[in-house]
């Protein structure tokens, strides 16, 4: 339990950094998209890249090529993707969410049942932006990556005589 072998211990100290260089250099040359949580596709990228880093780590099993080869097509596959879906409208549809609008003068009830967020959440995320209420807020949406946007209102001027 404590230790198997020296083997297994020595190998962990050649592939760790390997590995670790390899994927850092990977989303280095895929760009800032690779690990943008902009959508669910995105966040399940950046998972299985975690997932397979670790695969090749501690498993004797996976070899630091495929390890590598993993890692670059998954960073492949979200580059095509991501690619696509800025270019052809349908493909942006299914793989990407749109925003949604919860709060504007008032909550949109509909809209929260749909997304399944409670007004105390809505509340909270006013608040973890520095509102104490939704008095000063034009609207809180939403966002596809799983995020709210508190818009501030206008600030109010006072009537001229």
């Amino acid at each position: 339990m404590w230790f198997d072998s020296w083997y297994d211990l020595g190998r962990l100290l050649v592939v760790g950094p390997v590995a670790y260089v390899s994927l850092v250099l990977l989303l280095r040359i895929s760009g800032k998209r690779t690990l943008a949580k902009l959508n669910a596709f995105d966040l399940v990228v950046t998972v299985a890249l975690g997932s397979t880093l670790a695969s090749v780590l501690l498993s004797s099993t996976v070899s630091i090529t495929e390890g590598v080869l993993g890692m670059l097509l998954l960073v492949g596959l979200q580059y095509v993707v991501a690619w696509t879906q800025v270019r052809v409208p349908a493909v942006r549809r299914v793989v990407a969410s749109e925003p949604t609008l919860l709060y504007r003068d008032g909550f949109l009830d509909n809209a929260l049942r749909r997304q399944r967020v409670t007004r105390q959440e809505v509340l909270q995320a006013a608040r973890e932006q520095s509102h104490s209420d939704l008095s000063d807020v034009a609207a809180v949406v939403l966002e596809t990556d799983g995020s709210f946007s508190v818009l501030r209102a206008a600030p109010r001027l006072p009537a001229t005589p």
